[in-house]
């Protein structure tokens, strides 16, 4: 078991970590995105409401 935790230790060393100004950049275009896709969803969800129920009222 500890032969395991020495071998993911060292291959952890080896990762290449992003710099903090990168991951900052990064989770920003994510929130970004997020934010985006979100108000289009809800936008499209409004109008397909709003058809189907003047479709179904006449």
């Amino acid at each position: 078991m500890s032969k395991f935790f020495r071998e993911t230790i060292g291959e952890l060393r080896k990762v290449n970590w992003p710099t903090r100004q990168e991951a900052i950049n990064l989770t920003s275009i994510v929130l970004i995105v997020i934010f985006a896709m979100s108000l289009f969803l809800g936008v499209l969800d409004i109008l397909f409401s709003e058809f189907f129920a003047l479709l179904l009222s006449t």
